[in-house]
């Protein structure tokens, strides 16, 4: 394996992360390489985080970020908390400036070990979300699964986030919805032309709520960042809740919540953890690796 990377696997709230040093290279994690680490038990993921140098002046590094099928996603939040703290750990910064394809990222770790990560504005308007047809409301978009005289889920919250998410509004526990079934036809519903994340979110009170999510390009996930900023802003958005709020994500095994302030700036902060749980060597063109304590042993 000589044509070798760093690369540590984390966790943000249970979001399957691997973050891969690609710092000093001009070469990328291939799609390929994506698929082959997702493909073996120890490596499978979310997403992969690969930092790179830095492309823009004043940031910290470009992020590359791959889905567990090979595509390019353009947003994740829970990553973005684990390249920071393994970041910070490495250098001692406590602030940070990303760049993505999505646009610029800031985010800061506090002294507490929680990460906040301003993840942007919001988008609202259909052709930018984007939709395939024009919604002049995208708070409520037409849309449904199950009979027509009584639906499943229906009438889905529509926003980007830097992605493009649908919020359901359910009033019983996320859990208990078959989203294994409905998550593949409603991401890949021709309404969204660039595939969407299908969330599922109950209103506990109007400071809270509780979230499932069906991620586009990687299934069912214990967490996604950018799907709690967009239950987050949808919720407040339709008068559900107020502009910050804590989000259970039903599906963590980590009972911590995550807490988004819609600011009143139009910026949507997330803070929650981030957890490091064995790092490696990986090949970014085949996806072969080594845990650090197996690098004379055989790769995979």
């Amino acid at each position: 394996m000589s044509n070798t990377v760093e690369f540590a696997k984390m966790n943000g709230l249970g979001n399957e992360i691997l973050v891969v040093d690609m710092r000093g290279r001009t070469d990328r994690v291939t799609s390929q390489a994506a698929i082959a680490l997702n493909a073996a038990s120890d490596t499978q993921f979310d997403q992969i985080m690969a930092i790179h140098d830095p492309k823009a002046q004043g940031t910290d590094a470009f992020i590359d970020i791959l889905n567990s099928d090979g595509s390019k996603a353009q947003a994740c939040g829970n990553g973005t908390r684990c390249v920071v703290q393994a970041l910070a750990a490495e250098t001692g910064k406590k602030v940070f400036t990303f760049q993505t394809v999505a646009g610029i990222l800031n985010a800061v770790e506090h002294d507490d070990g929680t990460i906040s990560v301003d993840m942007g504005r919001p988008v609202f308007e259909w052709d930018r979300i984007p939709l395939a047809e024009e919604f002049h409301d995208t708070s409520r978009i037409e849309l449904q699964i199950g009979p027509i005289d009584s639906p499943v889920l229906h009438s889905p919250s529509a926003m980007s986030m830097g992605n493009p998410h649908a919020i359901f509004w359910v009033d019983r526990d996320p859990m208990s919805f078959d989203l294994e079934r409905f998550g593949p036809l409603l991401e890949n519903h021709p309404i969204f032309p660039e595939k969407a994340n299908i969330t599922l979110a109950q209103v506990m009170s109007d400071s809270a709520l509780r979230t499932r999510t069906w991620e586009r390009g990687a299934g069912l996930t214990l967490a996604c960042g950018s799907a709690a900023c967009a239950s987050a802003v949808s919720a407040a958005r339709t008068g559900r809740t107020g502009r910050k709020v804590s989000i259970d994500v039903a599906s963590s095994p980590i009972r911590q919540p995550l807490i988004i302030d819609w600011r009143e700036d139009d910026h949507v902060v997330m803070t929650g953890p981030a957890e490091w749980e064995w790092s490696g060597l990986v090949d970014p063109s085949t996806g072969m690796w080594s845990r650090d304590a197996e690098r004379g042993a055989e790769a995979r």
